[in-house]
């Protein structure tokens, strides 16, 4: 067609997409921008596990495989209900990894461990020992809230809504249990209700929100984001 420019090859065309360009480190985990993530399959060997659906591109020689988190205890979306599905992807190929925009965030671990809300876990390396952990309390939207807690040498990728903020663990720390990402496994969680916290309550609900406690010796940690369901 007249007036369709062949090709990409053209300088003002390359100098004005030049800033997006994929940037490979030879790293695993590479973060392309705050939002996506790139992870190479051929660095280290291991399979990843991510969140079903969170595959944006990938290129090379991989493979998926699908399959319920339950293979190792059964994970599901204190808001949704619903049993988090994950991928499993093997081979020599990069995926690169993002889902509704969130923020991505890789957390290395080196024989250390962590415990991250199961709606905030993006993707994590197959190496990694992890289990999923149940927290009940009356008010938690669904009945509970479901942690997965990560030990060993690996990285697990968190997704949140905004720009978190890391805090120590002192003893009067409490957070929203819908804003809660992470902490450290060292942590004690208990639950404390509180009334009509919440700037208003949607239909049927009393207004009541949930908080979490957190206690430990110093060194522990949590994980805020901006954002709340």
């Amino acid at each position: 067609m007249g007036g369709v420019p062949q090709g990409g090859g053209a300088p003002g065309l390359q100098a004005a997409l030049s800033k997006y360009r994929e940037a490979p480190t030879g790293q695993r985990w590479t973060p392309q921008n705050p939002r996506l993530m790139r992870v190479d399959l051929g660095v280290g060997g291991q399979p990843v596990l991510a969140r079903q659906g969170t595959m944006v591109l990938y290129q090379g020689k991989v493979d998926f495989s699908y399959k319920g988190a339950g293979f190792r205890g059964r994970i599901v979306g204190n808001a949704t209900g619903q049993e988090m599905q994950l991928m499993r992807c093997t081979g020599q190929g990069q995926v690169f990894l993002a889902e509704n925009a969130a923020e991505l965030h890789p957390i290395e671990l080196q024989g250390d461990a962590i415990c991250v809300s199961a709606e905030n876990v993006l993707a994590f390396d197959e190496s990694l020992h992890h289990e999923v952990r149940r927290i009940e309390g009356h008010g938690i939207p669904g009945g509970a809230l479901f942690t997965m807690q990560f030990q060993g040498t690996g990285t697990v990728v968190v997704k949140t809504e905004g720009t978190p903020v890391v805090l120590p663990v002192t003893p009067t720390t409490f957070a929203d249990s819908n804003a809660i990402v992470a902490w450290s496994a060292g942590a004690q969680v208990i639950i404390s209700s509180q009334v009509r916290l919440r700037r208003s309550a949607y239909p049927g609900h009393s207004g009541e929100t949930v908080n979490l406690q957190f206690r430990g010796a110093p060194g522990n940690f949590i994980v805020v984001q901006p954002y709340e369901v």
